[in-house]
């Protein structure tokens, strides 16, 4: 009877672990699906999804594969074997010896180094701390080789280990430099700079770092998902299979009972847990939404603060009077139909005008000044298109679980709403007239 309960109780405990492996693997599919890829030059705060190529001034070079990277991880294993005599008791009491052959590898040389390194897109840069986070690397190096070879010392220790079969295996892996890179992860401000970096954070959902595009790591994570559930279930029918097949522990027939509950708990926690998972994703996904709109809120507030400088350092040439300060009442203009926290596009017609006084009166870029705030408006007004393509972006998502199912059954538990898309409005978008008197 003890023997099986016990295996009733071994089903149930790891059917629970699989069950915690599937959810898991499901969950940050989900997390994958929910985020909307972003820019360099739009990552804010907050988990960000980007793509782009590992670039670094002073790259590494892994020692084993030769490889130009911005991380690796190698290692040098050493084959071994060994004629093992040992004592025993037979089944009737006797002293008995034998003789078995026992072999493994064991670990020789390590080596690991990564450096923070930057993901390069179309619109800029953006800095990348990959200690702490999950690497999905490329292959370096992965042979087993003999004495003839020229890396069996060139690359490993000189000396070998107690009863070596001198063969050696070798394994790197690593981020290649310039490769594209697949990255999900925490931003946060960098403390040296005015910008963002991506860096591990304990209460992340999620750090991951990949040569692989976003398709295979969310084809990968679905199939470790679907295999968790079912080692799951088959682990937690195995009373009820190994009776069925006559192989099971004797027992009394009443309790024959006990083996439907591990499969029944198994498929009822799976349920509930999946319940919990949607439901959590969904008020993840909200918040990301309201957080999306917020940093529209700050950068047009950026904005907002930047057009007043830039206004009186053109005022402060004092050159060209009449047609400069037309070009600045426009500008005035515009500062004052964007009040700070409004919603809606960037104001392109800002640019228009300052690239139109910066062509006619070519002077102005030689102040210093001038050309920084020109840079940083033209950079400022990115920003503010990518926040709001950010926006859009996750609130369509956040609408698309709103209405599939079963997610939107899961939604009406808490009477969740769609939130509306930014539109641009015509007058927004109008450039600023140099000609007027």
């Amino acid at each position: 009877m003890n023997q099986y309960l016990g295996l009733l109780g071994g089903s149930l405990l790891a059917g629970a672990l699989c069950l915690w492996g599937n959810l898991r693997e499901l969950r940050r599919r989900r997390l994958l699906d929910d985020t909307p890829t972003s820019k360099a030059l739009g990552v804010f705060i907050g988990l960000a999804e980007l793509k782009g190529t590992a670039e670094a001034a002073q790259p590494l070079t892994s020692p084993l594969a030769e490889r130009t990277c911005v991380q690796y991880a190698g290692s040098v294993e050493e084959s071994w074997s060994k004629t093992v005599t040992e004592s025993y008791t037979d089944d009737q009491g006797k002293s008995q010896t034998r003789t078995t052959r026992e072999s493994g590898w064991t670990t020789v040389a390590e080596s690991e180094a990564s450096i923070p390194f930057y993901l390069k897109d179309d619109t800029g840069m953006i800095l990348i701390r990959p200690t702490g986070a999950q690497l999905d690397n490329d292959v370096f190096l992965s042979e087993i080789v003999d004495r003839g070879s020229p890396i069996y010392y060139a690359k490993g220790p000189a000396d070998s280990i107690p009863n070596s079969d001198y063969k050696r295996r070798f394994v790197e892996r690593g981020l290649p430099h310039q490769a594209t890179l697949f990255v999900i992860g925490p931003a946060r401000e960098r403390a040296d700079v005015v910008a963002a970096e991506i860096a591990a954070d304990p209460g992340a959902p999620l750090f991951l770092i990949s040569t692989r595009g976003e398709d295979k790591v969310k084809s990968a994570m679905g199939g470790w998902a679907w295999l968790w559930g079912m080692l799951g279930l088959g682990v937690a029918s195995a009373p009820l299979i190994l009776t069925a097949a006559g192989n099971g522990p004797k027992v009394p027939d009443g309790f024959r009972i006990l083996e439907v509950i591990p499969p029944v708990l198994f498929a009822v926690s799976w349920c509930l847990g999946w319940l919990w998972m949607v439901y959590n994703s969904i008020i993840g996904l909200r918040q990301r939404v309201l957080q999306g709109w917020s940093l529209i809120d700050v950068q047009l507030k950026r904005r907002h603060d930047l057009i007043p400088r830039i206004a009186a350092s053109v005022s402060a040439l004092g050159t060209h009077e009449q047609e400069v300060q037309t070009g600045l009442a426009g500008l005035r203009a515009q500062l004052s139909a964007t009040a700070p926290g409004q919603a809606g596009p960037d104001f392109a017609g800002v640019a228009v005008t300052v690239r139109a006084i910066v062509e006619r009166y070519p002077q102005l870029t030689a102040q210093g000044g001038f050309s920084s705030l020109q840079k940083e408006l033209v950079e400022t007004e990115q920003r503010v298109a990518l926040a709001r393509s950010y926006y859009n972006d996750i609130a369509t998502q956040f609408a698309t679980r709103l209405e599939v199912v079963p997610d939107r059954w899961v939604a009406a538990i808490r009477g969740l709403k769609a939130e509306p898309l930014l539109q641009a409005a015509d007058f927004e978008r109008a450039a600023v007239r140099l000609d007027q008197a």
